[in-house]
């Protein structure tokens, strides 16, 4: 791997204390499923065994898809969580896309077991909610997690999200305004 410094030239980056967010490209979506060596050069960062988790890497073609057909998707999906001093993927944070019409999207994270319980989901979180409330247009901030995910809880809880109810499929349900 190359020594570049973070955070990386000519990516959407994002940094925080201890993390650098990945807005992933068609060309390191690609790596994940194909090339993880090729990926790990255009991060300069290891990607270590077991990551993506299996629910990631079945949407890393759709992923493929969506950037594909429309490029200004790119932000609005996937990000890769790096640990900047370790140099190491640990984890993923994103959108399930743009905007929905009425200012909102939707965040989800995962990160590696090694890495939990260590306040690095609410840092790539917290930053990615920041990162989205620059965007023009986005006034809210929303995500889903099982009742029986009391790590999940606490990290939603420690953004600020409010409790909004239940969906259909038994999932919380969590918002955050932009000023709010």
């Amino acid at each position: 791997m190359t020594s570049t410094n973070y955070p990386l030239p000519g990516e959407l980056t994002i940094t925080s204390d201890r993390l650098v967010l990945v807005a992933c490209s068609i060309a390191m979506a690609h790596g994940i499923i194909h090339d993880r060596a090729r990926t790990e050069a255009l991060l300069n960062a290891t990607i270590p065994e077991g990551w993506p988790l299996p629910a990631l890497r079945g949407f890393v073609p759709f992923y493929i898809q969506m950037l594909a057909g429309d490029p200004a998707m790119l932000g609005w999906g996937m990000w890769l969580v790096i640990h900047a001093a370790d140099r190491v993927v640990i984890g993923d944070v994103g959108f399930k896309g743009r905007s929905d019409g009425a200012d909102t999207v939707d965040i989800g994270y995962s990160i590696m077991p090694a890495y939990r319980s260590q306040g690095y989901a609410y840092e790539a979180a917290r930053a990615l909610i920041d990162w989205a409330f620059t965007q023009p247009g986005i006034a809210r901030v929303i995500a889903t997690c099982l009742p029986s995910n009391a790590p999940s809880i606490r990290v939603l809880e420690k953004l600020g999200m409010q409790r909004a109810g239940t969906t259909a499929s038994g999932m919380l349900a969590w918002t955050l305004a932009k000023h709010g």
